[in-house]
């Protein structure tokens, strides 16, 4: 964790109406006169965290962070409607015009590599690089490994994760799990959120957190839910077919050797569809960008891309 950069306070925040329904929390922080890059995490509906703005140099990157719809501080809290991967790319590329950024560089792990690269090929114009980490191309075997192929490293999560269903519901966990997510009644979702999110934190780092460690967040498992169940609200392979429109753009993808949620194959398919990406396989690594092989890892991603950059 010695590799970030210290806490630093954003100079400017705010929330922005994307439509009638969501408003988006943002922040800057870092210097105005530098080159922009801008956050995307995780879920979708992780939402972002102060330790977020830590990754990037205050002294040579205009840092920007927000909260995607349904996530963190925006409004409403783990909304669904009208919460879709092309909602999204708009809510980004309205969030630039507010803030007058000509372009910027994209840092994103898991959903938010997705969300970093599909982006890009709406907007390539817009973007000067990227950063991503974990990636997940949305593809419907990383949503069956999501469900059931962690399970081959982590036997003892999918056994909770399936026990928490009624037994005639578990082979389909992932309609299950999303029936009660969704519900309104809190005495439905708040357990199938903390069921969820306690599978997911048990896999997501080389060395685990101990029980109880993890937060049960309803936006992270009811907001993954609703974009597993649609596909990602894209065609199968969209991803790795929109590349021809972004692969002269530089970017740097920093993979945990030992990624059980994303594993290595996605990242190895990227390169193969991006000249000018840079694979890095952390070989100590998992897929938490707080585990701190990653962390230096994108710490100096970061670095290396800014060096370039004007």
């Amino acid at each position: 964790m010695n590799s970030l950069f210290p806490p630093i306070d954003p100079w400017a925040s705010g929330m922005l109406q994307v439509d009638a329904r969501h408003s988006l929390y943002w922040e800057q922080c870092g210097r105005q006169d530098q080159p922009a890059i801008l956050f995307l995490h995780g879920g979708p509906g992780g939402g972002c965290g102060d330790i977020h703005r830590c990754f990037f140099d205050p002294e040579r990157w205009r840092i920007v962070l927000f909260d995607q719809r349904g996530s963190g501080r925006s409004r409403p809290y783990a909304e669904i409607e009208d919460n879709t991967t092309q909602d999204l790319i708009s809510d980004i590329e309205k969030l630039r015009q507010h803030l007058g950024i000509e372009r910027w560089a994209l840092f994103g792990g898991s959903w938010g590599s997705t969300l970093a690269l599909a982006y890009a090929q709406a907007f390539p114009l817009r973007v000067l690089g990227f950063v991503l980490r974990g990636v997940f191309l949305f593809r419907q075997s990383e949503v069956d490994w999501f469900l059931s192929g962690m399970g081959r490293f982590f036997p003892e999560a999918e056994q909770a994760f399936l026990k928490f269903l009624p037994a005639p519901e578990r082979k389909v966990p992932l309609a299950s799990y999303y029936r009660r997510l969704a519900h309104p009644d809190g005495a439905m979702h708040r357990p199938a959120a903390r069921a969820w999110c306690a599978y997911e934190e048990a896999c997501s780092r080389l060395l685990p957190l101990p029980p109880g460690g993890s937060d049960a967040s309803l936006s992270m498992s009811r907001i993954e839910a609703h974009y597993m169940i649609n596909r990602g609200f894209m065609t199968e392979n969209a991803i790795l077919d929109g590349m021809n429109g972004i692969r002269h753009l530089p970017g740097h993808i920093v993979q945990g050797r030992y990624d059980v949620i994303c594993p290595p194959r996605s990242a190895w398919d990227l390169k193969a569809s991006w000249p000018m990406g840079e694979l890095h396989i952390v070989p100590d690594g998992g897929h938490s960008a707080l585990d701190p092989p990653i962390t230096r890892a994108l710490v100096g991603a970061a670095q290396k891309l800014r060096d370039p950059l004007k």
